[in-house]
């Protein structure tokens, strides 16, 4: 499906999988598949924020990552014995439009053009993504010499210019300082200054206020929304605090275990969610007002390398029958433009806030 004329970017039915050896009683090695990322699909539209939600492992990273091309092979592998670690990884199918340009059919050079340029990313733990051998200020100019030859007095200038768009203190005096010498939080907004110098349309925020202490968090997320519009900025927010989705986002998307659960625009997904994931989820949220008891979802995130047949929520839902455990539900419009997945939907109680 292509995306729509008001959709800047569009994926359709992405699956990353990642393979990885597995130790046997015999000390031999199994590969097992890790369905990381299992038919996805969303569109971001011109000027929106799209969240991207759930629990740690679910495969919001891999989306992001998918996007731009950049699964990595992790570890090596020598034949099928067991010597290594393996996991490794490769986009098995799926599309991702951007501006009529179908990203995963280009070349490695081609896809570069895109990246940083077009589509740039805020990786979490901004300090250690940074090179700790390098200067801030020549690290954040490098994202422009990436894409172009800029005069040295000129591309200076620019580096000044976007730290100090991002209210990094004393620029000029700290530029070619290394990573080290930085908070957490000015490391952040050291990689936002990095993703915004290039002008992109689309920004992804992986976790952009992972680590930090509330205050620089509310600083953080400040920054991001005056970036957003100050630069006529979509974005895709991927996190697991929904607070900060509710804050940042136009519209959301619940992930579990490689699959999306739920998507809706942000007031349907937090009034009325129809999947018993996102209600799990926004119970366990505390609230200043309101009378709803605060309860955690049951059992654990489920162990990628053990594959759920059926829904893949169904061992932790308290709604589970028979067929949840054969059928995969397919997601499905419940209302225009509320699609959940649960073959359940219409049984399910409404929820209350």
């Amino acid at each position: 499906m292509l995306p729509s004329s008001n959709e800047l970017l569009r994926v359709n039915n992405l699956r990353t999988y990642f393979y990885r050896a597995q130790k046997t009683d015999q000390f031999r090695a199994v590969e097992v598949t890790v369905k990381a990322v299992d038919g996805v699909s969303f569109g971001i539209k011109e000027g929106t924020t799209l969240g991207l939600a759930g629990e740690s492992g679910c495969g919001k990273t891999t989306v992001a990552m998918s996007m731009l091309n950049l699964i990595p092979h992790l570890f090596k592998v020598e034949g099928f014995v067991f010597k290594h670690v393996i996991s490794k990884g490769e986009i098995v199918s799926g599309e991702v439009w951007y501006r009529g340009t179908d990203l995963l059919k280009l070349s490695e050079e081609e896809i570069g053009h895109f990246r940083g340029k077009e589509i740039a990313m805020i990786f979490q733990n901004p300090i250690p993504a940074l090179n700790p051998l390098e200067g801030i200020g020549y690290q954040v100019g490098e994202a422009v010499t990436a894409h172009e030859k800029t005069r040295m007095e000129k591309l200076r200038g620019l580096v000044f210019e976007y730290l100090g768009k991002v209210e990094l203190k004393d620029v000029k005096q700290r530029y070619k300082n290394d990573p080290h010498m930085f908070s957490g939080g000015e490391g952040q907004r050291i990689m936002v200054a990095m993703a915004l110098i290039n002008g992109p349309s689309l920004l992804i925020a992986d976790e952009p206020t992972k680590s930090l202490d509330v205050i620089v968090q509310r600083q953080v997320l400040g920054l991001l929304e005056a970036m957003k519009k100050q630069f006529s900025l979509s974005m895709l927010l991927i996190t697991h605090d929904l607070s900060i989705i509710a804050e940042l986002s136009d519209y959301v998307a619940v992930m579990y275990a490689g699959k999306i659960m739920e998507h809706s625009d942000v007031v349907s997904i937090y009034k009325n969610p129809r999947h018993p994931y996102t209600q799990g989820l926004l119970a366990a949220v505390p609230r200043l007002h309101g009378k709803k008891e605060i309860k955690g979802l049951s059992g654990e995130p489920p162990n990628p390398l053990v594959e759920i047949s059926g829904c893949r929520f169904h061992p932790r839902c308290p709604y589970a029958i028979d067929a949840c455990k054969r059928e995969e539900p397919p997601l499905a419009e419940v209302k225009p433009g509320h699609l959940t997945a649960c073959i359940r939907v219409d049984e399910i109680p409404a929820w209350q806030d």
